[in-house]
């Protein structure tokens, strides 16, 4: 008989390779997502998101001394997400009705693509918290901002009033879009992202170009 190959001994004693801290960080943050999400900030405990990530509390803390860092992490990470999608759509078009168009669509694709996003980053932040206010108001004047440029250079408009209609269609992309997804009667996304799409830019054209 031929000689049978070797064996570790202690093979068959170990357990599944480690994560690399950046993948275990990848991990708990992917099941404190899904806690938040499910249960809200302040019902959500670090016991639970422990379990859901099938770790010890002590791994937790390891990686996340408190449920607020954990929870402004995950803030950061969405509305990066947000923020890249909205202005990646803003660029992504040359005539300016296009461009809002595009953008308002896409802030319906985030709402539908990831509801443990959206309710993450509108609807369980900590509302008192200096922390979470600032990056809500960053990210609300970077979309505003980003669409005002856009009013200003398609009508006669000063900036300081195309800054105003940009935070009104910023905040009609936003409340339009988490109403259809609660509701989610007969309209798809397209049709839903094109109705206001249609009456956001219908108000924009009646500013006359002309000086």
């Amino acid at each position: 008989m031929g000689s049978q190959p070797s064996v570790d001994p202690q093979a068959f004693s170990r357990g599944p390779a480690k994560l690399s801290r950046e993948e275990r960080r990848a991990q708990l943050l992917n099941a404190a997502q899904e806690v938040f999400a499910a249960r809200g900030y302040h019902e959500a405990g670090m016991d639970e998101i422990a379990r859901a990530a099938s770790v010890s509390k002590p791994v937790l803390y390891r990686h996340f001394p408190s449920k607020r860092e954990l929870y402004m992490e995950l803030l950061d990470s969405n509305l990066g997400t947000l923020t890249h999608l909205l202005l990646e759509a803003l660029n992504s078009e040359k005539d300016n009705e296009e461009r809002v168009q595009a953008a308002i669509h896409a802030f319906y694709r985030f709402i539908h693509s990831d509801n443990r996003a959206h309710r993450l980053v509108f609807e369980f932040g900590l509302i008192n918290d200096p922390g979470v206010n600032s990056r809500l108001e960053a990210f609300n004047k970077a979309f505003a901002g980003a669409i005002a440029v856009t009013i200003t250079e398609d009508t006669k408009l000063p900036p300081v009033e195309a800054e105003l209609l940009g935070r009104g269609l910023a905040g009609l992309a936003q409340v339009s879009a988490r109403y259809w997804l609660e509701t989610n009667q007969n309209l798809d996304l397209n049709t839903a992202s094109k109705l206001i799409c249609g009456l956001a830019w219908h108000g924009i054209s009646r500013f006359s170009k002309e000086t």
